[in-house]
């Protein structure tokens, strides 16, 4: 065979044998096309904030009767003796702000130190300050509403003088009630979002404590 046909035959044996793995490169890179496209926007369109609706003032709680009935899991089977109609009335009424507003107002919070964060904690920049009183409004109108109901709430002592409440989730709702009267304060005081976040995230804990026992439901 002449030398130009070997050479014809080799290039055509060398083109099969890697055949399959340019064909493999070549969807390796269309797949790298395909899914690196709507990553190869400008990240500068990406915006935290649209995240969070601007926060609008909550309506007022007005509590209605309902058959809404408290729980006794163990161990507050044990001290339901202890529980006062009080008790019942309070949690009941609290349970019902709780289902209509507390994830609002967890969310505007978050919005709230997402902006301080991204202005670098100023309150008189890009809106911050309108937002920030519209929030600490609505935390304030939360805390008139939750203020006489967990401070009714039947606190009493074990024999080694820890102080327990005998209504299940009771204490999640006290708790609850202290720590957002912090992040009010925190937020009126213009104080970094470092020095409000902690209560903060206590207000998270109680408020999922409060959910996941579903005592409202």
């Amino acid at each position: 065979m002449p030398g130009s046909q070997w050479k014809t035959v080799i290039r055509s044996r060398i083109r099969l044998r890697h055949a399959p793995v340019i064909a493999g490169l070549v969807i390796a890179f269309c797949g790298v096309v395909v899914f690196s496209g709507p990553a190869g926007a400008d990240p500068g369109d990406y915006d935290p904030v649209t995240h969070y609706d601007q926060p609008q003032p909550l309506p007022i709680v007005t509590p209605v009767p309902n058959n809404w009935q408290p729980k006794f899991p163990f161990p507050f089977d044990e001290t339901r003796r202890y529980v006062t109609d009080a008790d019942i009335n309070a949690e009941r009424e609290m349970c019902q702000w709780f289902t209509a507003q507390y994830d609002d107002l967890k969310h505007q919070i978050e919005g709230l130190n997402d902006s301080l964060i991204r202005n670098n904690g100023h309150y008189d920049t890009d809106g911050v300050q309108q937002r920030a009183d519209i929030v600490t409004a609505n935390i304030d109108q939360s805390e008139d509403f939750l203020a006489p109901r967990a401070q009714a709430l039947t606190q009493s002592f074990d024999q080694a003088g820890d102080m327990y409440f005998p209504l299940y989730q009771g204490e999640s709702f006290y708790r609850l009630w202290q720590h957002l009267s912090n992040v009010s304060a925190g937020i009126k005081g213009h104080q970094p979002t470092w020095f409000t976040g902690p209560s903060f995230q206590r207000v998270l804990h109680w408020g999922s404590k409060i959910n996941r026992s579903h005592v409202c439901r």
